[in-house]
């Protein structure tokens, strides 16, 4: 593998998708979302991958087991593998963040336009 480099910031402000992977290497994976006015992960556990989050626009709330953070522009969390969480965007326009995961969560080249496509993918 020959690495990879981008402007993250600027993919991240563009990026109109609720889940677009951008890179994927053996042990950890770079992916884009934007979340709608309202819109949430959902609470979910990773077992055996922790996750870094990192939000370039909006505002949100970060629930992490029985903790909750403010989440704006530049703000950072890191979930260890076990942690329930959720992310949620509480602003009124879109929440525009990147994630990285270690080891990768989605299949190389994963493109979802909605949350609803995520959903129904996952399921």
């Amino acid at each position: 593998m020959a690495g990879f480099h981008t402007n993250i910031e600027k993919d991240t402000l563009e990026n109109e998708n609720y889940r677009k992977v951008i890179y994927t290497a053996q042990h950890m994976q770079v992916v884009l979302m934007t979340l709608r006015a309202g819109e949430e992960i959902g609470m979910e556990t990773h077992a055996e991958h922790d996750q870094f989050i990192r939000v370039e626009n909006g505002e949100g709330k970060a629930y992490l087991n029985d903790s909750v953070y403010d989440l704006a522009d530049g703000s950072a969390v890191v979930i260890p593998a076990g942690t329930q969480h959720n992310i949620v965007n509480t602003g009124s326009g879109p929440m525009r963040l990147y994630t990285i995961y270690t080891p990768p969560e989605h299949p190389d080249g994963t493109l979802q336009a909605t949350k609803a496509e995520a959903d129904a993918a996952h399921h």
